[in-house]
């Protein structure tokens, strides 16, 4: 009894210096509660990217604003002197079918061809142009003619109105001459992309003569040189109205565009238009696989390889893709996009129109930049199914393509088999096999895992690739009204037409002092290698380093780094000088040449008075408006905006100054 009563005491000794030492614990950490950091979550990118903004004290009303050092340039491609209208009677008829993508078509591979007819025409070749055909693919069996004709994406009659005074147009051959081209009695000829006017002259104009009818098959951006000796300027200025006056969308795309501009300009902010070029021929022909994984990197090389078997491509299978982006031949990726974009100050709730009708990779790789900018949209936030299928219009029905599994066997023809396969014992017969899904047969994923051929593409697949020629023209329409607009990739001297380059050299034309990033993505891999184990958390001296990169890519020296590279190889991603004048001569501060002694930039003709007075009388109405460091602010309400913004300007750097969210900005702030 007495040894139960002593382990009682331990235990209630043990007891109460437990609670005593608890007290005293307790008692400490209450008074270093003030010595204690409260925990906080790690900074999301939204807050680093602001405190980045706020110690480069830079001003966040100048990411919209025009660029003043190209106010001066108008577009103005009226033909400067006087010539001849069309004969009507001519050596013949030209026909054309054009292969490629809605890059292809309304770049080199068309306008090339046409401009070039319609002038050598007046004094040389003397004919009468068929509206051209034009298809995704030169495998185009099973699609309907509609997909094929002109109207499919262009207005037939304001392109025969406007060129009226240019060239005799005809839609169609004459009825007698369309049979006989179905039978192919006529020539054809394959322009590259590098003919000359001689080809046109020695070549199809004595065969013109002869045969009276001429068949023309572009292909791979194929027509006429980009660059034409001084004396044909005017083929120059004719270009640049087939392309951005003749050359209209028709109607129901015009309006369903407009009307996707005018759901964004309803939200009270400017947006961004941002292309990323993620094609699977631009990354297949600058041999960019690695950037990709798993089977995307599978489907690159395939193409690839099939460019190297056409001759298309004269390299290895396997190159270093990293290497590739080092010298800046691969599309920048959208997460370098977001970062870039954020360093320069755009806040998250940015508004940025996704363009292009293909992004490879999915949305898998979009992640990144839809998580910096949460306001990302694209064609579908846009419109209702109702209006994209309205203007497709309607279209025959496919046949139907069901997967069929093998026939079963019968109990007779088992058992034959079963008494021809051999001396026994046997094995078990192997496990009945699991069923074939449709899907599994259908795309890449059928493909790519059991045969080294890629197939030929299915009637829906055309379909779908014919779809695309609208979705392309939709976004060319909002990416020409943005604010501002950055590629992801840009033609820069490879010679492929590309989506960026054409609306770059559009936007240039029309509007040159608008904000029109032209990075060059050989510097920006550079900057990133330089920060690649800190993107998120980028040093204050790195982000001045991209903020003046830029900000220099808007200006003139970007224009003119970018025209050497981009005019030789395509005319419409740089018209000037041919269709611009400008309003002030003395406030040309560079005039460069190219290495043929021709002006790419400075060069322009003066404007005519009338426009000159316009030009000043818009600029001086512009409130707030005086200069490239004064602009406008960002926004007008600030629902959209809870951090600062930034933007570097000719690499000067402003005070800082920081808004809050409750208090109204000064216009003339």
């Amino acid at each position: 009894m007495a040894f139960v009563t002593k382990i009682k005491w331990v235990v209630l000794s043990v007891i109460s210096l437990s609670v005593v030492s608890i007290i005293i614990h307790l008692s400490f950490a209450k008074l270093w509660t003030v010595n204690l950091v409260p925990y906080r979550a790690i900074a999301s990118l939204h807050d680093d990217f602001s405190s980045v903004v706020v110690r480069q004290g830079v001003k966040n009303k100048k990411l919209w604003g025009s660029i003043k050092s190209l106010e001066s340039l108008q577009p103005s491609f009226d033909a400067r002197s006087n010539y001849t209208g069309p004969k009507e009677k001519n050596n013949g008829f030209i026909y054309a079918k054009v292969f490629g993508g809605f890059a292809n078509i309304r770049s080199s591979s068309f306008l090339f061809l046409l401009s070039l007819i319609w002038s050598l025409y007046l004094g040389i070749l003397n004919a009468t142009l068929v509206i051209p055909e034009f298809q995704e693919s030169l495998r185009s069996k099973g699609v309907s003619p509609m997909f094929k004709s002109f109207s499919y994406l262009y207005d037939e009659e304001q392109f025969i109105a406007y060129l009226k005074k240019d060239v005799i147009i005809a839609k169609t051959l004459p009825g007698s001459l369309m049979e006989r081209r179905k039978r192919n009695e006529f020539p054809t000829f394959r322009p590259k992309s590098s003919s000359s006017p001689n080809f046109y002259i020695q070549e199809i104009l004595p065969k013109l003569k002869k045969s009276k009818v001429i068949g023309l098959i572009i292909a791979n951006g194929g027509a006429l040189q980009s660059v034409l000796p001084p004396t044909m300027a005017e083929i120059q200025r004719l270009r640049c109205r087939v392309s951005f006056q003749a050359l209209q969308f028709r109607p129901e795309i015009q309006m369903l565009g407009h009307r996707m501009v005018n759901k964004l300009r309803s939200l009270g902010q400017p947006f961004l238009a941002y292309h990323p070029g993620l094609l699977r021929e631009t990354l297949a022909y600058n041999g960019c696989a690695e950037l990709f994984q798993d089977v995307h990197t599978e489907l690159i090389q395939h193409r690839r390889a099939q460019m190297i078997k056409d001759k298309i491509l004269n390299e290895d299978l396997n190159v270093d893709s990293h290497l590739r982006r080092d010298k800046g031949l691969c599309p920048l990726m959208p997460e370098e996009v977001g970062i870039l974009l954020r360093v320069m100050g755009y806040p998250s709730k940015t508004i940025i129109y996704l363009a292009g009708s293909e992004t490879f990779g999915g949305q898998r790789v979009l992640i990144p930049l839809r998580s910096m900018f949460i306001n990302t949209l694209d064609r579908t936030s846009l419109c209702s199914e109702k209006e994209l299928s309205d203007l497709v219009e309607p279209e025959p029905p496919l046949p139907q393509n069901i997967f069929r599994t093998p026939p079963s066997k019968s109990e007779e023809e088992l058992k034959e088999e079963w008494k021809r396969a051999g001396p026994r014992p046997r094995p078990l017969p192997p496990p009945p096999n699991r069923p074939i899904y449709q899907h599994e047969k259908e795309g890449w994923y059928g493909w790519i895992t059991e045969t080294p051929t890629e197939p030929d593409p299915s009637p829906m697949d055309m379909r779908m690739k014919a779809h695309r020629l609208l979705w392309d023209a939709l976004d060319y329409i909002v990416s020409l009204e943005a604010d501002a607009f950055f590629p992801g990739y840009n033609n820069d001297g490879s010679g492929w037409p590309d989506f960026s380059s054409l609306v770059m050299g559009h936007r240039l034309h029309e509007t040159a002092s608008s904000r029109t990033y032209r990075p060059d993505r050989k510097v920006v891999a550079e900057l990133f290698n330089m920060n690649r184990e800190n993107l998120y958390h980028p040093k204050h001296n790195w982000t001045i380093l991209v903020q003046e990169h830029l900000n220099k890519s808007m200006t003139e020296e970007g224009l003119i780094r970018q025209s050497r590279l981009s005019k030789p190889a395509m005319f419409l991603s740089h018209p000037l000088p041919e269709c611009s004048c400008r309003v002030a001569s003395a406030s040309v501060a560079n005039r460069v040449r190219g290495e043929d002694g021709q002006f790419l930039y400075g060069g322009e003709d003066l404007c005519p008075k009338w426009m000159q007075h316009a030009s000043l009388s818009g600029s001086m109405g512009k409130e707030g408006v005086k200069s490239e460091d004064d602009g406008l602010p960002d926004y007008e309400s600030n629902d959209f905006v809870d951090e600062s913004e930034s933007e570097k300007d000719g690499g000067k750097t402003d005070q800082t100054q920081v808004w809050d969210q409750d208090e109204e900005m000064d216009p003339n702030d």
